[in-house]
C-alpha cells in the first residue's frame, strides 16, 4: 500500500547556502492526521513547502503514490491541499464566493459543478452564510475557514496546513480544532500549539535544525518532558 506522503533524505539548502533540511525522511499512511512540531528554523515550513513542488530539493518526495517531478507537478498540486499560516496570502478575490470557486474554475470545471464544490466546502467549514461577504472585511478566525474551504473545494487527497490556530481566539481556534478533526483527508499539521496536538493527532514528528528528532505516539512525546524541553516545545 503506498504512503499518501513519502519522503525520503530530503535535503534542501536556501540561496545564502543555510541547510534547511539535511535529510528528512517519514511517510504517512492514507487518511492518517500527523503533527509536525519543533522550535522556529527547524524546517518545518520549508518541508511543507516540498510537499507540492513549490521548493524542490535533493531526495525523494511521493504523494498519492507518484514521485515528484515536472512531470507529477500538476495531479501532486492537484492532491495536496496547502493552507498557508497568513490567510490573506490566500484570499485575493472581491468576495467568499470568488475566492472559494478560484480553484474549481481555474480546472476547468463546469459553473454548476463549482457552485456545488463552493457550497459544499463551504458548509463543511461552517461557513455557508458567507458566501457574499468581502473576504478581508472578515475576522481572523473566518478568513482562516475560508482559507480552508479554498483549498477543499479543490477536493485534495491530502491537507497540509503551516500554524492553523496561529493568531486566533479561543473559540475560533476550538470551532478549527472540530473541524479538522471532522475532515477525513490525510493531514500533515504543522504548529507550535501542543495542546491542539494533544486532542487531534495521535503521532507526532518532531524536528530541530532541519532533522527529525522523533517520530511517534504523541502521547510518548507529550510524557517526556526533557525531549519537548531541549526543542524548545512547551509541555501542554
Amino acid at each position: 500500500m503506498h504512503h499518501s506522503i513519502d519522503v525520503h533524505d530530503l535535503v534542501f539548502s536556501y540561496p545564502d547556502g543555510h541547510p534547511a533540511l539535511r535529510g528528512v525522511s517519514f511517510g504517512i499512511a492514507p487518511g492518517e492526521k500527523v503533527a509536525i512540531v519543533g522550535p522556529n528554523g527547524a524546517g518545518k515550513s520549508t518541508l511543507l513547502l516540498h510537499l507540492n513542488g513549490i521548493l524542490r530539493g535533493a531526495g525523494r518526495v511521493s504523494v498519492c503514490g507518484q514521485v515528484l517531478s515536472d512531470q507529477t507537478l500538476g495531479p501532486i498540486r492537484s492532491a495536496v491541499g496547502m493552507v498557508f499560516q497568513d490567510p490573506d496570502d490566500q484570499l485575493f478575490s472581491p468576495t467568499v464566493f470568488d475566492d472559494v470557486a478560484f480553484g474549481p474554475m481555474y480546472q476547468g470545471l463546469p459553473e454548476p459543478e463549482v457552485r456545488a464544490r463552493v457550497t459544499t466546502a463551504l458548509a463543511d467549514v461552517g461557513m455557508a452564510g458567507r458566501v457574499n461577504r468581502v473576504s478581508h472585511h472578515l475576522s481572523s478566525g473566518e478568513k482562516k475557514r475560508i482559507a480552508i474551504a479554498t483549498v477543499l473545494a479543490m477536493e485534495p487527497e491530502v491537507l497540509v496546513l503551516d500554524e492553523p490556530t496561529a493568531g486566533l481566539d479561543p473559540r475560533a481556534r476550538r470551532d478549527l480544532i472540530r473541524l479538522l478533526r471532522e475532515l477525513p483527508q490525510t493531514m500533515l499539521v504543522s504548529t507550535h500549539d501542543l495542546r491542539m496536538v494533544q486532542e487531534l493527532f495521535l503521532r507526532t514528528i518532531v524536528m530541530d535544525e532541519g532533522v527529525v528528532c522523533s517520530d511517534g505516539p504523541t502521547a510518548d512525546l507529550l510524557a517526556a518532558p526533557d525531549v519537548l524541553q531541549a526543542h524548545g516545545l512547551e509541555v501542554p
